[in-house]
C-alpha cells in the first residue's frame, strides 16, 4: 500500500484553485501512528528519550495549537478511531482530526510560516500513513 504523508505541487494546485473562492473549509485527517517515532533526519526536535508516533503527533498539535490560532483556525474535533463501519476492511486509522480554516489563504500561509515549518518534523516523525480531505460545506 503507497503511503501519504505531504501534498504533491499537483494536489495543492487543485486544492487551491477548488476551494479558492468557497471561504471555510474544513479539513478532515485521517491518521497511522509509527509505532516508534522516527526522528532521523530531525535532530533539532528529536525528544531526549524515546517515544511513540502517537506521542510525537501530540507534540506536533501542542508545539502547532498558537500557530492555528494566530491563523484563525480551530481544531474542531481529535479522536481515535481504528475499522471502518464502512469501507475497506484493511484500512485502519489510528485517529481523525477535523480542521478548520478560514478560507485556503488563511490555511496556506499557515502551512508555509516559519513558525509552523520549525515543528512540523513532530509531524513527520509520527506519521506512518495519513490521508488530508479538503471540504466545503454545503448549504441545504
Amino acid at each position: 500500500m503507497e503511503k501519504y504523508l505531504e501534498a504533491t505541487t499537483n494536489s495543492g494546485k487543485q486544492f487551491y484553485q477548488n476551494f479558492k473562492d468557497r471561504g471555510e473549509i474544513v479539513m478532515l485527517n485521517l491518521l497511522k501512528f509509527k509505532e516508534i517515532a522516527d526522528y532521523t533526519n530531525l535532530k533539532h526536535l528529536r525528544p531526549k528519550q524515546e517515544i511513540s508516533g502517537e506521542e510525537a503527533y501530540q507534540l506536533y498539535l501542542d508545539t502547532t495549537k498558537s500557530q492555528f490560532l494566530k491563523a484563525g483556525s480551530e481544531i474542531v474535533y481529535y479522536g481515535k478511531g481504528k475499522d471502518f463501519l464502512i469501507g475497506p476492511e484493511t484500512e485502519k486509522w489510528d485517529a481523525i482530526l477535523l480542521v478548520k480554516h478560514q478560507s485556503v489563504l488563511k490555511f496556506m500561509e499557515f502551512a508555509q510560516s516559519e513558525d509552523y515549518l520549525k515543528n512540523a518534523g513532530h509531524r513527520t516523525a509520527a506519521l506512518e500513513d495519513s490521508r488530508l480531505l479538503p471540504s466545503s460545506e454545503i448549504k441545504f
